[in-house]
């Protein structure tokens, strides 16, 4: 994917972002209008304090909307107002223990408010790429050491898991039934499936990186759930640059090819479990952990190892990270350094995606 032929097809696109506020929706914003993008959003206030949106200072760089997903009004008069060329699907309930604690929430803003953004679709008279964001624990996990590729079944043990797979059957189910048939090549939507993300500015609660920063600044111990936990850990802009390839795909004659579901994650020899990452901290940072004594997880488990393929975005989608594990979690290091120190976020972060494009 070259840099001058990304600039080009984003230069002047109409690009609405749900979940705009988040993490990823910040960093995807903000990288967006570096390219020239006009960038739209449509999300709750953000939560955490800080937060990057507000670090970046997104609300005066880009067209700002607060409305919850599940307001199927407010979501169709922001649509129909933006005219959006491409829409980003990233609103949701991202949290996996957050999912325990409010089940129904969960699964009325990742399935309800996902199906709302796909009923207003069928309406919709303007042609359109939809990317729509779920997550890699969408796959029904039985427990064996395996990379998942798209063709394995859905899942889900908890309301996080469960709602996203659901999400993606009303995905399929309304390709078929409408976005199919009598589309006249309008509505073209493909699925991306990441997760265990990372970067600096995420803020989020239990999460891992976050809760290392947050006890390094007051000089506490972490208290570590799982640390032999493998994850398939991938720096947001290797995410996101899957996301944006996959857009301009979609919107290419060839798209019926691209309106599929498409795994993004590190290489397969780039995995590691969570004492890898605990171990670059302690390298770069003073860093004090212990491991939980609490029986917690026996009440709210998370599987031990997780792992994606992917073969078929690398060779359909020419997808292959930039940034292997190291320089994930260094650059995601220095970012915090350099903003808890009073560094700049909206310079620093400009300056990665700037180091990432160059590559």
């Amino acid at each position: 994917m070259e840099n001058m032929e990304l600039s080009q097809f984003w230069c002047g696109r109409r690009v609405l972002i749900t979940g705009h506020t988040g993490f990823k929706g910040s960093w995807l914003s903000l990288w967006l209008l570096q390219l020239g993008a006009k960038v739209y959003g449509l999300a709750l206030e953000p939560i955490d304090i800080p937060n990057l949106f507000d670090q970046l200072e997104l609300p005066s760089r880009l067209d700002h909307f607060i409305c919850d997903i599940r307001d199927i009004k407010g979501v169709e008069s922001r649509i129909q107002e933006v005219k959006p060329d491409i829409i980003f699907h990233l609103a949701a309930q991202p949290l996996v223990l957050q999912s325990y604690k409010e089940p129904m929430y969960t699964w009325q803003v990742n399935l309800m408010g996902g199906l709302n953004l796909l009923e207003i679709l069928r309406t919709y008279a303007k042609q359109c790429v939809v990317v729509m964001v779920t997550t890699d624990k969408v796959y029904k996990n039985s427990k064996k050491r395996q990379f998942f590729s798209e063709e394995d079944s859905l899942g889900g043990n908890d309301p996080y898991s469960s709602s996203k797979a659901a999400f993606e059957i009303a995905i399929e189910s309304w390709k078929k039934s409408f976005f199919d048939q009598n589309n006249e090549n309008k509505i073209r939507i493909g699925v991306a499936r990441a997760g265990n993300v990372i970067g600096g500015g995420d803020w989020g609660t239990d999460r891992l990186i976050p809760d290392i920063v947050r006890s390094i600044l007051v000089n506490e111990e972490v208290i570590i759930r799982n640390p032999d936990s493998v994850r398939p850990w991938q720096h947001v802009l290797d995410a996101l640059m899957g996301y944006l390839r996959l857009a301009e795909l979609l919107h290419g004659n060839n798209y019926k090819k691209y309106m599929d579901a498409w795994n993004f994650g590190p290489k397969s020899s780039e995995i590691r479990c969570v004492r890898d990452v605990i171990q670059l901290f302690q390298d770069n940072w003073t860093l004090k952990w212990c491991e939980s004594t609490s029986r917690a997880e026996e009440r709210f488990p998370e599987n031990d190892f997780l792992a994606l393929s992917i073969n078929k975005a690398r060779e359909d989608l020419d997808f292959s990270p930039r940034w292997n594990f190291n320089e994930s979690i260094q650059n995601t290091i220095e970012w915090y350094q350099y903003v808890t120190s009073g560094g700049n976020a909206y310079k620093k972060t400009v300056q990665q995606i700037s180091d990432f494009n160059s590559l």
